[in-house]
Parts: C-alpha cells; structure tokens; sequence
C-alpha cells in the first residue's frame, strides 16, 4: 500500500475492538480472533475464506492453524501497529464468517448445523 496509515493507541483499540468487534483481542501489538471449528473440513474453510478476504484487500494477516481452530492476527507492518486497515479487514472477516444465511428468514437455509455431518463452525 502506498499510503502509510497512523496507529491507533492502545485505548483506541481496546474501546474500537469492545464496541466494534467484541470477539477479538488485543495481544502483543495484534488484533487476535480464534475461530473455533468442527474439525479439519471447517478449519480449511475458514483459512480459506480468510485468504481470499485478505488477498483481494490486499493486507495479509498472520494464520495460526490447528485441526479445528484458526486464529486471525492483524497488525499493519508498515505503521508498526494496529491500524484503519486493520479493523476493516477484520470486520469484513467476521461479517463473512460469521454468516449464518438460515437465521435471516430468505430463501438461503444455511447449512444443518444439528446434523454432525454439515457441521463446520462453531457460531458465536
């Protein structure tokens, strides 16, 4: 990116992250979000959404993966801090992980989360 953004401080971000997304953390100069998942199969959709989020944004988060959890990092090098950039990103993650299409009543049903087998996301 050609535009250097300001970091925000530390109590920006911790009243941001409280107000605007209540699910993730501050930790060691990053914005933090674990997802939890129903295994192997959830796990890779999620990083796999979160790499097409991340690339088509053009601003790259740091990935810890397990067999059924992902945890998001943001954190803008070039500012050496969490920026604008950063919670875009991160809400943008989130919207789309997030989704459950059968809880807004259209004609999406979203997936069977009673059934084990269509299980792949533990929602918040």
């Amino acid at each position: 990116m050609s535009d250097k953004l300001p970091a925000l401080t530390e109590g920006e971000i911790r009243q941001r992250l409280e107000r605007e997304l209540p699910h993730w953390y501050l930790e060691n100069g990053w914005i933090r979000r674990k997802y939890r998942t129903e295994g192997w199969k959830g796990t890779l959709m999620v990083v796999n959404t979160v790499g097409h989020l991340a690339e088509a944004a053009w601003h790259h988060p740091d990935l810890a993966v397990s067999y059924a959890f992902v945890i998001v990092k943001l954190c803008t090098h070039s500012s050496k801090g969490v920026t604008e950039r950063d919670f875009a990103l991160a809400r943008k993650i989130e919207d789309v992980i997030q989704w459950q299409p059968g809880r807004e009543g259209g004609v999406l049903e979203g997936t069977p989360n009673e059934d084990q087998r269509f299980r792949y996301i533990k929602y918040d």
